[in-house]
């Protein structure tokens, strides 16, 4: 099981806090993905989430991305990168 740390900077002050509600709702549609959580902690959105196979967080960044893209209007060109991997038994 991996532990993925996410975080997107560069996010609308405006729409942050509801942004990290409505990210964290998706993921409710992302079995394949524990432990999820979404966080705005100004002017970062932070995702963690546990899953069983991806070892360097490039696919829950894909989702993540897309996420955003469906979630935040005016979601802009912030900086969207993987904060670490953690491996965990």
């Amino acid at each position: 099981m991996f532990h993925i740390v996410l975080e997107w900077s560069g996010v609308p002050e405006m729409a942050g806090a509801q942004a990290a509600i409505d990210i964290a709702e998706e993921f409710t549609h992302h079995p394949w993905h524990q432990n999820v959580t979404c966080i705005w902690k100004s002017p970062v959105l932070r995702l963690e989430a546990d899953n069983d196979y991806d070892e360097n967080g490039l696919a829950l960044m894909d989702e993540f991305s897309d996420a955003i893209s469906a979630c935040v209007q005016d979601a802009g060109d912030g900086d969207l990168r993987v904060v670490s991997v953690a491996e965990r038994s």
